[in-house]
């Protein structure tokens, strides 16, 4: 359960604020309401408060698992689906970014940038990549309680 001021991250757009929770009425029933403002966008959304797992809404993770995701990052190992063609990664990818867990999106995101050191990634990879990177990078500061450019800094420094 949230409560209003608290962070919540929601699966491919990022972190948000809880800026209310409202009742509804639909066809005759209330319904209890999270209202979600994604901090990069400004993007309000509603979540019906007994869907949240459903749609992967969840909290930030623990300042202490900030070195596990680093860890994926780091994480030099072959990608296997490198010889696949770019439609099945592609696939792959958005599953992984949708699911909302923050290790798989540091896995899509290091994969890319394994990818992009031996050619130039398409347009699709690269939005990929950036959506990947802004989630990361969003959840990552504001778990550590830093500074979004030394995030930055720090990933990039895997990959160069």
């Amino acid at each position: 359960m949230f409560k209003v001021g608290d962070l919540a991250v929601y699966p491919t757009q990022g972190v948000g604020v809880i800026e209310k929770i409202e009742s509804k009425e639909f066809v005759g029933e209330k319904h209890d309401f999270y209202v979600l403002r994604i901090l990069d966008s400004d993007m309000t959304i509603m979540i019906p408060v007994n869907n949240t797992g459903s749609v992967g809404m969840r909290t930030l993770i623990d300042k202490e698992r900030v070195a596990s995701i680093y860890d994926v990052l780091n994480d030099k190992a072959e990608i296997g689906q490198a010889i696949a063609s770019w439609s099945r990664r592609q696939r792959g990818y958005n599953e992984k970014i949708k699911s909302g867990d923050l290790f798989e999106v540091a896995e899509v995101l290091r994969d890319l940038y394994q990818i992009k050191e031996s050619k130039e990634l398409s347009y699709g990879e690269k939005k990929v990549l950036e959506l990947a990177r802004k989630l990361l990078v969003k959840e990552v500061a504001l778990a550590a309680g830093t500074e979004e450019e030394q995030v930055v800094e720090r990933v990039e420094s895997f990959f160069h």
